[in-house]
C-alpha cells in the first residue's frame, strides 16, 4: 500500500470486483468522493489519547468478548501504517517472571485513526479484538467482526475508499474539523 496515484490507490481495494474499484476511482476523480464520505460519516470522534483509546477498547470488550483476555496495552501508533502498511495490530508479548512465562496482548491502532470518524475507528478495534478470539483471517474471524459490527465489511469499503484518496492526494476530511466547531451542534 504504498505510492501514490491511479495504480498504487487502487492497493486498498485489491480483492473487490472491477467495477466497484472503477466507481471509486471516478468519485474521486470528480471530486464527489469527499463530499459523499462527509455526507456518511460528517464528524470525527472525541478518542484522542492513548488512554481514551484504551477506555473505549476495554468498552466494546465488555459487550460482545467478555471471556476473551483484556489486553494489558492499548495505544495510538504514529509509525504503524508506514512501517507495516497496518492500520492496527494485535501482539502477545511473552515474558519470564519467577520460573512462569507470563503473556500479554496489546493492541496498537495507526495514528491515522485519531481524527477519523467514530465508525471507521470502531471497525478497526472490533477487527483487533477479534484476534483476541481468532488469529486467523478465516471465515470464524470475520463471522465474529459481524456479531461486534454489523455493518462490519461496509465500513472497512468506506475507509479503504477513504485511503484511497488520501494516497491521491485528497486533504483529510476530518484532521481540520473537531466534534466541537463553531456552527456544529454538539455530538449526541
Amino acid at each position: 500500500m504504498s505510492g501514490s496515484g491511479k495504480a498504487g490507490a487502487t492497493d486498498y481495494l485489491a480483492g473487490y470486483p472491477a467495477e466497484l474499484t472503477a466507481r471509486v476511482q471516478h468519485l474521486i476523480g470528480q471530486g464527489r468522493l469527499a463530499p459523499w464520505l462527509l455526507e456518511r460519516y460528517p464528524r470525527a470522534h472525541e478518542v484522542r489519547t492513548d488512554r481514551a483509546l484504551y477506555d473505549y477498547v476495554l468498552e466494546l470488550k465488555g459487550r460482545h468478548l467478555r471471556n476473551a483476555e483484556t489486553p494489558s496495552k492499548v495505544a495510538f501508533d504514529s509509525k504503524l501504517h508506514d512501517l507495516r502498511n497496518a492500520l492496527g495490530t494485535h501482539t502477545t508479548v511473552a515474558r519470564v517472571q519467577g520460573g512462569k512465562l507470563k503473556a500479554k496482548r496489546e493492541i496498537r491502532v495507526s495514528a491515522l485513526f485519531r481524527e477519523m470518524p467514530e465508525a471507521f475507528l470502531r471497525m478497526i478495534v472490533v477487527h483487533e479484538l477479534a484476534h483476541l478470539k481468532e488469529r486467523q483471517h478465516d471465515k470464524a474471524f470475520y463471522q465474529l467482526c459481524r456479531h461486534m459490527e454489523a455493518d462490519y465489511h461496509q465500513l472497512e469499503f468506506d475507509l479503504r475508499t477513504y485511503l484511497c484518496y488520501l494516497e491521491q492526494g485528497g486533504a483529510p476530511l476530518w484532521a481540520a474539523a473537531s466534534p466541537s466547531s463553531p456552527g456544529e451542534a454538539p455530538p449526541a
